[in-house]
């Protein structure tokens, strides 16, 4: 049988089948317990009927016996109502005790002949016997009743013997019974297995041998369905299942290949995005960022040709600013279109990318150049920073072409990962300018306080040179020329010291070391004694705050140099969350208020380094006291470089 085996409507339970056949056992063995119950009882009641029987035979000849001699009628009365009470006992029977006679017609006709004879014959004859008190009368009728009881008692005997035959037949049925009890017992247990094993046992096998062949991978494997009830679910459950599973295994090769296919180009869309993404990352010009992106996407997906057009916010057009082997007629043709032309504009302003087919030029209808090249497809997507077109790239195939969803996705990721790489090499190139410009303030202005001046100084010198000159005045001349050899040493040493202030580089060597440096050097310089002491542990400083820090540091001892007149500076690095940096010198000291204007500019050129490294200085100074340097910079602070 197969699964159609099981019909709509109502499904016969196992539980059900199982009640019934309990139930079927038990009535069948309480009908048989009944019948011998039955026949015990019969039995018991025709026992106490054979007693009673036997009893009026005693009672029968009692009363002959009384007869025979001298009574009074009343004790002859007594006993006769006493036989005919039993009489009827017999005859209505008691189930109480229990009392049956057999209702057999033997027995039915041999208790009634009893009765006839008795009520004809014997109590006539009483009655006859005992009128006669005395004489040869009496002798008769005694002997003639005796006779009668003679022939009566027999007929008693007639009945207990057909009572007993009665009985005896009963007994044969009770043991018939009884052994039918036996032999239903093990027919019924025999049965019952064999219903346990057709039910239960049979489907538990066939499901546990196809779990078993299943499990060695066998899924052609079907239970037969045999009944409607639960095991019959179980083994249409357990088909279904066989054939969902065999179909699994059928297509699993199939889906693998197509997880694998989709996998491939999952990861081939995944390295593409990780390989363009290093190659937007790194440092070189936006041409070439853009030359190589182009280059990876058509060798990616097979394009014939590539673009970049870059959109100029101020005129609203788009320029052609890298390409990879479009023809020159198409190159001098769309190097610079209108932001709202063609499919590029459109897609620039759309905001979304797609692949166009590029139709055969029919009238009435718009004849694309790129179509006119001999390219069949065009993809075009927008190139995005933030909520910004910057501008689009294209890519041209010479066969049609549609691209996959995934392939889309990557293209317009693509597009903003262009679009950020553009946007921080213009910000790059930025910030460099604005560095190269605060840069060439610095130099400006230090080269103003420095060079400038004692070049402004020389040329008063040698005026009065001349003039000394002129006038034949050996002596001063030669006392302005010491001045003027004095002011180009000073120059010089000015010059040395600022080269060595901007070709220093937090690169060459760490903070502590180059300052230890600059320290050695101005000792080597000047007859100056320094010192240098660190204490504290701190996270490193950026690059751009190492080489802020010294060029303040140089700047600091460069003034002591110049102008402290001190016989010893002394420069302390105490390192944490905020790293201090404190310059000491035992010089003339000053009024920060009433300073030079030389190191007025000085100060203001320290305090605007620390500031664009977010730090802050401190200068304290009395004539004659020296003059303290502190420097704080956030240990944590990397924003320097941002200046």
């Amino acid at each position: 049988m197969g699964a159609g085996f099981m019909v709509a409507g109502r499904t016969n339970k196992l539980g059900r089948k199982l009640t019934a056949v309990a139930v079927i056992f038990l009535l069948i063995a309480l009908a048989a317990m009944g019948c011998t119950l039955y026949a015990s009882w019969q039995l018991e009641g025709g026992a106490a009927a054979i007693n009673l029987v036997g009893s009026e035979r005693m009672r029968a000849w009692h009363i002959a016996a009384m007869v025979a001699q001298p009574a009074t009628g009343e004790e002859v009365g007594q006993e006769i109502e006493s036989f005919e009470r039993v009489l009827a006992q017999l005859e209505k029977g008691d189930p109480t005790r229990p009392l049956i006679l057999p209702k057999t017609a033997e027995t039915r006709r041999q208790f009634a002949a009893l009765r006839t004879r008795w009520a004809e014959e014997m109590r006539p004859a009483i009655a006859t016997a005992l009128a006669e008190r005395t004489g040869l009368q009496r002798t008769g009728h005694v002997a003639a009743y005796l006779q009668r009881t003679t022939h009566f008692v027999k007929q008693i005997d007639a009945l207990v013997l057909a009572v007993e035959r009665e009985l005896t037949g009963n007994t044969a049925l009770l043991r018939s019974l009884q052994f039918g009890l036996v032999a239903m017992s093990v027919v019924g247990t025999i049965a019952l297995v064999y219903l346990l094993f057709l039910f239960i046992v049979r489907p538990v096998v066939h499901l546990e041998d196809g779990m078993r062949r299943m499990e060695a991978g066998d899924f052609a494997v079907r239970l037969p369905v045999e009944t409607s009830d639960e095991l019959g679910a179980l083994a249409v459950g357990f088909n279904r299942m066989a054939e969902h599973l065999s179909d699994l295994y059928g297509n699993l090769e199939r889906r693998v290949e197509e997880k694998t296919r989709s996998l491939a180009a999952r990861n081939d869309e995944l390295a593409t995005l990780y390989e363009t993404a290093a190659l937007l990352a790194e440092p070189t010009s936006v041409e070439e960022l853009c030359r190589g992106f182009l280059h990876k996407l058509a060798s990616r997906l097979g394009a014939k040709a590539a673009a970049v057009r870059i959109a100029d916010a101020a005129s609203g057009e788009m320029h052609l600013f890298v390409q990879d082997g479009m023809p020159a007629g198409l190159v001098e043709s769309e190097r610079c279109i209108s932001h709202d032309w063609c499919l590029c504009g459109e897609a620039a302003q759309r905001q979304r990318g797609g692949a166009y087919p590029l139709r055969r030029h029919t009238r009435g209808e718009p004849e694309y150049a790129c179509a006119r090249a001999g390219f069949q497809t065009l993809a075009v997507f927008p190139i995005r920073f933030g909520d910004r077109v910057l501008g689009v790239f294209n890519l041209f195939f010479d066969q049609p072409r549609e691209l996959k969803t995934g392939d889309r996705h990557m293209l317009e990721t693509l597009g903003r990962h262009l679009g950020m790489a553009i946007e921080n090499q213009r910000l790059v190139a930025r910030e460099k300018e604005m560095a190269v410009s605060e840069e060439r303030n610095l130099l400006a202005q230090e080269l103003h306080d420095s060079i400038a001046q004692s070049l402004a100084f020389l040329n008063m010198q040698a005026q009065m040179l001349e003039d000394s000159l002129d006038q034949g005045e050996i002596e001063r001349a030669r006392a302005e020329l010491a001045q003027i050899s004095t002011g180009i040493q000073a120059s010089y040493d000015d010059v040395r010291e600022l080269l060595v202030h901007f070709r220093t580089r937090a690169s060459q060597t760490d903070l502590e070391s180059a300052i230890a440096q600059s320290l050695t050097r101005l000792e080597t310089q000047t007859d100056i004694r320094t010192g240098f002491t660190r204490s504290g542990k701190s996270l490193p400083l950026s690059p751009e705050t190492q080489v802020q820090v010294l060029h303040i540091v140089q700047e600091a001892l460069s003034n002591v140099r110049k102008h402290a007149g001190a016989r010893e500076v002394q420069v302390d690095l105490q390192r944490g969350p905020v790293c201090r940096f404190r310059v000491r010198d035992d010089g003339r000291g000053f009024e920060p208020d009433q300073a030079a204007p030389e190191m007025h500019v000085g100060l203001r050129i320290m305090r605007e380094r620390a500031q664009r490294i977010g730090g802050s200085l401190t200068v304290k100074s009395r004539p004659g006291a020296g003059t303290e340097v502190v420097l704080e910079v956030a240990a944590s602070d990397q924003g320097g470089s941002a200046a």
